[in-house]
């Protein structure tokens, strides 16, 4: 390890040398690596931080009249790698020079206005589209009314610029599909189309080491959750021993990753994810405690693939797990429900609640018979000792002849995950919200065809549980345009905006018989823990129509059997049992 990352600095120093670099990281920076303690207060809130106007020709001056306060008193090492990553910022800043001169002429926005800083602050390989960059940094720069005085009982929305430096040292986005793009073009996307001024936007925070601890393994913690910067503050004998054993492997990009997909950056990496599992907690907390109504978390890295000891499958930290166990611990909430919806099954978060009745996991994924990454997730992987009966696998096998795609995911929802969920009856839903089952991804990355306007339907079903109380977090999903318009759809349906019409087609066909097959099986093995199914198994095969049309008619003759049974009841002495009998058909 030490032979690469000196590879590495070497690197750094060599491009460090070409300009007089006259910009140190902002403060959102330094505080995200733990070494500017008073910037906390200030920085917490980006829409308040720095809000007097910015003048003609500041945005250099100012971090250089800070920079002997800040300057942190660490090896030369360490100085490089700010070195480069100011570097990068300065030449980004260049790049997108004419937005941000610009700007300095509306003086008079004080609350509403982003500090300019974060539109440079995210680093020139950030992307694989310059365009959606383009589209960002002149976003930030524009004034945004999107924090009032006072929070408003509406839908939260979490992101933060500390993310994007998750990015493999090689540079090049095309290598690594999980990239800060990704994230990028969400935030952007949500901004073009309105939605993020109708929402409480928030920065998030960096997850504790103690936080993390609730799920992971010390070790695990260690490895993943320090960096050169903060490990000089921990004072831990065990920290060396763990640190000697670290396995990276050289990837074929030039950069080192923990496996051959999962890149790691040794200054960023530990921070993006700590970010990432901080900022889906506090969301979730404001949930789950009514300040705010619902939230969706534009995070990165992903988590759904981390168990307790091992980071895979770009995930590091399960973010999505963590902030359940803190909701149970400190929110002492008695029972959460997760959904994940990513194509991929999340391995780490069955495992973390395998034996815990209080947390339902229900996953749609493809499995094909184990023979699709991560192989983990059968139908009868049903839970163990006091939780068994409750981890809930949708396995959709059969390949993709064809494809699953609305009719599929909407027969899930309607005969499996819906009638479990109300049963369960949690106290708040947490979404692994993975959007590589969308169209657009190929076969090796998902290779579904669930529409963007599924997930918001998805999404509206999940509404009708818990209050409301609802939390997304992003997992994977690597198209750029089907994940912005998947995000857009969810966040639209948290507003409560009047959903678009599903596709006809999709409400018109029927699920495909791979997909039926896989249905029956789910609940072959879960009726036994929740008499909610019996009452599906029959019409499994039918279209999204078709149901609605049996609904309607089973309506019908329940309220024909109601007044049925109202007037034997009239006739004969008050009995409590046919109404319970017709209780369940009202649901």
């Amino acid at each position: 390890v030490s032979i690469r990352s000196e590879g590495t600095c070497s690197r750094m120093a060599k491009s460090s040398e070409k300009p007089r670099l006259r910009q140190i990281p902002s403060s959102e920076d330094m505080e995200a690596e733990g070494t500017l303690p008073e910037a906390g207060a200030e920085s917490s809130d980006p829409a308040r931080a720095r809000v007097e106007p910015t003048r003609p020709g500041s945005s250099v001056k100012e971090p250089e009249r800070t920079q002997k306060m800040m300057q942190p008193q660490e090896e030369l090492v360490l100085q490089q790698a700010y070195l480069w990553d100011s570097y990068q910022r300065v030449q980004h800043q260049l790049l997108k020079r004419q937005p941000l001169a610009d700007s300095p002429v509306v003086p008079t926005i004080h609350a509403g206005h982003r500090p300019l800083s974060r539109a440079q602050s995210s680093p020139a390989t950030a992307t694989v589209s310059l365009p959606a960059q383009d589209t960002a940094s002149k976003t930030l720069s524009l004034p945004v009314q999107e924090q009032p005085a006072k929070p408003h009982f509406t839908t939260g929305l979490v992101y933060d610029s500390v993310m994007l430096k998750h990015q493999c040292s090689c540079g090049d986005n095309s290598n690594h599909p999980e990239h800060a793009g990704r994230i990028q073009s969400i935030w952007s996307r949500l901004q073009e189309r309105g939605l993020r001024s109708q929402c409480e936007c928030l920065r998030g925070r960096k997850a504790t080491l103690e936080e993390l601890q609730c799920v992971h393994t010390e070790r695990h913690v260690f490895l993943y959750g320090t960096n050169p910067l903060n490990r000089l503050k921990l004072d831990n004998g065990k920290l060396a021993g763990i640190l000697s054993q670290r396995m990276f492997v050289m990837l074929p990009c030039g950069g080192v990753g923990v496996d051959s997909d999962t890149i790691w950056n040794e200054l960023h990496s530990s921070n993006a994810a700590r970010w990432a599992v901080g900022s889906v907690t506090e969301l979730a907390f404001k949930v789950a405690t009514r300040e705010l109504k619902n939230g969706f978390a534009v995070v990165r890295p992903p988590g759904h693939h981390a168990d307790p000891s091992t980071a895979m499958g770009f995930c590091f930290f399960n973010s999505v797990a963590i902030a359940a166990r803190q909701l149970q611990q400190k929110g002492k909430l008695s029972k959460i429900l997760i959904v994940d919806w990513d194509v991929h099954h999340g391995n780490g978060t069955q495992q973390i609640f395998y034996r815990d009745p209080d947390v339902l996991y229900i996953s749609l994924h493809r499995h094909d018979d184990g023979n699709f990454f991560p192989g983990s997730g059968a139908a009868d992987e049903v839970g163990a000792g006091p939780g068994e009966g409750f981890n809930v696998n949708v396995a959709w096998t059969g390949g993709l002849d064809p494809p699953m795609g609305d009719p599929e995911y909407l027969a899930a929802f309607r005969t499996v995950v819906m009638p479990i969920a109300h049963e369960f009856s949690p106290d708040v839903v947490l979404v692994s919200a993975g959007f590589d089952a969308a169209d657009g991804h190929p076969p090796p990355l998902g290779g579904y065809k669930v529409s963007a306007k599924c997930f918001g339907y998805m999404t509206k079903q999940l509404m009708s549980l818990a209050g409301g109380a609802i939390v997304l977090a992003l997992e994977g999903g690597h198209d750029l345009t089907a994940i912005c318009d998947a995000s857009e759809a969810c966040v639209s349906a948290l507003l409560g905006n009047e959903l678009d019409p599903l596709p006809e087609e999709s409400m018109r066909q029927k699920p495909n018989p791979n997909a039926v097959r896989s249905l029956e099986t789910v609940i072959q093995v879960q009726s036994k823990y929740w008499v909610a199914l019996q009452r599906f198994a029959s019409k499994l095969g039918c279209s999204f129509l078709e149901a609605q049309h049996h609904e309607a008619e089973e309506v019908e003759t329940v309220t024909a059997l109601a007044s049925l049974s109202v007037a034997v009841m009239v006739e004969k002495r008050p009995q409590d049992e046919p109404m319970e009998e017709e209780e369940p058909m009202n649901q």
